[in-house]
This record gives C-alpha cells, sequence and structure tokens, in this order.
C-alpha cells in the first residue's frame, strides 16, 4: 500500500528503528524493493529520484514505482529524492509521490530557507511531507568516487531551518558520502546527537553505503530515522547481470531475474539491520498530532 504522511517516519522513530530509502532506476529494483519489504514485513521507501529520471524518464519510472507501491502487502512510500527543481518537484506531487526532497544545500542559508519554504507551502496541502538538506555530504549520487566529506551541519541553524521552514524531515551532513570510498567513512555520533537534540523532525543520513550495521545502528540511536542506500543495491544490481552475462547468456528474463533476486537480498539485509537498533525514543507533542 503506498504510504501517505510523515507517520511512516514518526512511527519508525518511536519504535527505535529506521526506515530505508532504496534508489531505483528500473523496473526489476522497483520489484525487488517491494519483494524485500514484503518478506521482511517492514515498510520502506521507493526513492524515484531526479537523477533516476535520467535513464527511462520521469513518467515511466514514476508510474511503475507508484503501482508497485500501491499493489504492496506492506507500507511504502515513493519519493522524490535530490531534486533541486520545484518545478518538478510539484510534477511528482501531481504524479501521487508521497514525499519529495528540495536540496539546496548548495544554495546560501537564506536562499535554502525561501526555496525550502516554498515547497513545504505547496506539498503539505496534497498531503506530501518534505525532505529538506542542510550541510555538505559529497560525492555523486549515482557513482563511487574517492569522494569526501563536507561542511558538517551545525545544530543550531539545522533547529532555525526547521523552525523557519516547517519541514518535515532533515537530511544532515555528520561526515558520510554518497556511494563507496577507498577510504572508509564514519557517521560523527556526536553531532548527530547535538542535532537531534536541537531538531524534533525525523534526521535523514545520506551517504550511508559501505557503513558497517553496527554504525548504522549507533546512527539510529543517535537520532537517524530515515537511511537511505543506493550504492550498495546498484552494486548487486549489476553484478548480478555480470555473472549471467558471463554464462554467455542472451536470455532476458533469466537476467531480470536474477538481478531482482540479487537485489532483494540486499534489501531485505538492510531492512532488517535498520529494524533491530537497540533505541529508545519518545516522540514529540507536536510530532503526535501530525
Amino acid at each position: 500500500m503506498l504510504a501517505k504522511g510523515i507517520r511512516l517516519l514518526i512511527d519508525a522513530r518511536a519504535e527505535g528503528r529506521a526506515v530505508p530509502a532504496f534508489t531505483t532506476y528500473t523496473l526489476e529494483s522497483t520489484r525487488a524493493i517491494c519483494e524485500a519489504a514484503q518478506n521482511t514485513g517492514l515498510p520502506a521507501i521507493i526513492s524515484a529520484g531526479a537523477s533516476s529520471f535520467r535513464g527511462v524518464g520521469r513518467a515511466p519510472l514514476a508510474a511503475a514505482a507508484l503501482a508497485a507501491a500501491a499493489q504492496a502487502s506492506v507500507a511504502i512510500g515513493v519519493h522524490l529524492d535530490h531534486s533541486t527543481n520545484p518545478g518538478e518537484i510539484a510534477a511528482c506531487i501531481a504524479l501521487g509521490y508521497s514525499s519529495v526532497m528540495i536540496d539546496g544545500s548548495q544554495l546560501p542559508f537564506e536562499d535554502n530557507i525561501a526555496v525550502t519554504s516554498a515547497v513545504v507551502a505547496h506539498a503539505h496541502p496534497h498531503g506530501v511531507w518534505v525532505e529538506g538538506e542542510l550541510g555538505g555530504v559529497g560525492g555523486d549520487e549515482n557513482a563511487s568516487s574517492d569522494a569526501v566529506a563536507g561542511e558538517r551541519t551545525d545544530p543550531a541553524m539545522a533547529a532555525e531551518f526547521v523552525a523557519r521552514t516547517g519541514v518535515d524531515a532533515l537530511a544532515v551532513a555528520v561526515g558520510t558520502v554518497h556511494g563507496f570510498t577507498t577510504t572508509p567513512v564514519h557517521v560523527d555520533l556526536a553531532r548527530l546527537r547535538e542535532i537531534r537534540a536541537a531538531v524534533d523532525a525525523p534526521l535523514v543520513l545520506h551517504g550511508a553505503s559501505g557503513l558497517a550495521d553496527a554504525e548504522l545502528a549507533a546512527a539510529v540511536t543517535a537520532g537517524v530515522t530515515k537511511v537511505n542506500v543506493n550504492a550498495e543495491l546498484r552494486r548487486a544490481y549489476l553484478g548480478a547481470l555480470r555473472a549471467g552475462l558471463a554464462d554467455d547468456g542472451d536470455d532476458v528474463p533469466r537476467l531480470q531475474r536474477q538481478a531482482v533476486a540479487a537485489v532483494t537480498h540486499v534489501a531485505e539485509a538492510k531492512l532488517t539491520a535498520l529494524a533491530t537498533t537497540p533505541h529508545s525514543d519518545t516522540p514529540s507533542a507536536k510530532e503526535t498530532r501530525r
């Protein structure tokens, strides 16, 4: 079923877990995400984001994600990730997305507040929750590289940003980068705890690829409620295709099934890891009313 509203994240935080947002580029990955959620009985988010549209187009990928979520037996959100274009955001809201991200992190602080506030004002009447971003998460969303972490989120600025924009969730920069790197990265747990103490909106961790389950658990304990997962699924998908092609096969349905199975396995492991973190929190009165 398509999960509407921020309750998906509020409930996760109250229950001591985080919701993974899995990036999809293909129908195979979309199916695998839904199968993993159904197999584990845990909610998930399909992230059919701005960069994912470049290969197959917005309308086909969005339609597949929304249809798959609607037919699933568990709650699954459909999310627009890392969009910098309010027009694109409005189009995805019109298509039926349950959440959107406006990424103004590269803008000056006041400009980020302005564009995020405008998106919130448009999204909320449609029942769509909004994720904003403050700070710098380095790297490429679609390919691994030797990226370095950007400027980390300031807790006081985060509190002001959430208060002035009314944003529902906040992506924070706490030392991670998009994609795998040759030099290991780690979560700045102390900074994360400071942000959590200053902000009552659910916090989002981008750049979690390659982090050990124990570090992810520590991040959830420190306040993360949504974790973006991309590179690990990409590697599973491409690895399955390479292995199948190496067998001199041109049976496309067989290759597709192998890709679905590989991505499902990785997604199930991530869902389970994020649902078994030892974390206790009580939602604020503001959150309870949402």
